[in-house]
C-alpha cells in the first residue's frame, strides 16, 4: 500500500450503522483478520490490554434482549420511547456482527489508565480501518449498558467493557466526510 491508498483508506472511514447493512453475513475468517489487526495497536509497556468479546448468530439475539431489557428498566417512565426502545433491540439484529470493546487494566498498574484506554482505542481504528478497506460497515457505540453488561458477556476479573463495535456487510454509496482544515488544529512551537 502507498501513502495515496493509505490516506485515502483513512479519509474513506466512516461511521456506517446497522439499517444501512445487509443480510450478508461475514466470514468468521474475515473477522478473525479484523481482530488480528486490532492486536497489533500501540501500548505503552506490551500490555496489550484489549479484549474482544464476539457476538454472532444467537448471542446477537440475546445482546439485544440484554439491551432492551436495560433500555425498558433504565428510563423513567415519562422518558421512555418505544420508537427507542424498538431501534434499541433493532441494532444488533440488524448486525453480522457485533464485538464487545473491552479492557483488562493492566495487574500492576504499569502505566496510568488512560493509557490503557487509548491503547484499546488504536486496536479499534485499526479494526475500524480493516472493516472499511473490505467494505465492511462499523461504527462504535458505548450506550451506559456497558457498565451493566459484565454477567452477559463473561467478563473475567479485571476486565471491563468500553463499548459495542456493530458490524455489517455494506454495499451503499461512500458517505462524505467533513473535517475543520487541520491547520485551525495545529501550533508550531
Amino acid at each position: 500500500m502507498n501513502i495515496q491508498e493509505l490516506n485515502e483508506l483513512i479519509r474513506k472511514r466512516r461511521a456506517i450503522f446497522p439499517n444501512m447493512y445487509s443480510d450478508t453475513p461475514i466470514d468468521r475468517s474475515v473477522i478473525e483478520t479484523i481482530l488480528e489487526n486490532a492486536n497489533w495497536a500501540p501500548s505503552h509497556r506490551k500490555t496489550e490490554p484489549w479484549r474482544f468479546k464476539v457476538m454472532t448468530g444467537q448471542s446477537l439475539n440475546q445482546l439485544s434482549e440484554f439491551l432492551g431489557d436495560f433500555y425498558k428498566t433504565h428510563t423513567a417512565p415519562e422518558d421512555f420511547s418505544q420508537k427507542k426502545y424498538e431501534k434499541t433491540i433493532r441494532k444488533p439484529l440488524q448486525s453480522a456482527c457485533v464485538i464487545a470493546i473491552c479492557m483488562f487494566r493492566d495487574p500492576a498498574e504499569r502505566v496510568p489508565e488512560w493509557e490503557e484506554i487509548a491503547a484499546v482505542s488504536c486496536a479499534v481504528q485499526n479494526m475500524w480501518l480493516t472493516a472499511t478497506a473490505l467494505g465492511i460497515g462499523g461504527y462504535w457505540s458505548s450506550p451506559s449498558s456497558i457498565h451493566a453488561a459484565g454477567e452477559m458477556l463473561k467478563l473475567e476479573e479485571g476486565e471491563r467493557c468500553l463499548g459495542f463495535f456493530y458490524m455489517g456487510n455494506y454495499e451503499g454509496p461512500e458517505l462524505p466526510g467533513e473535517r475543520d482544515p487541520v491547520d485551525l488544529k495545529i501550533k508550531w512551537l
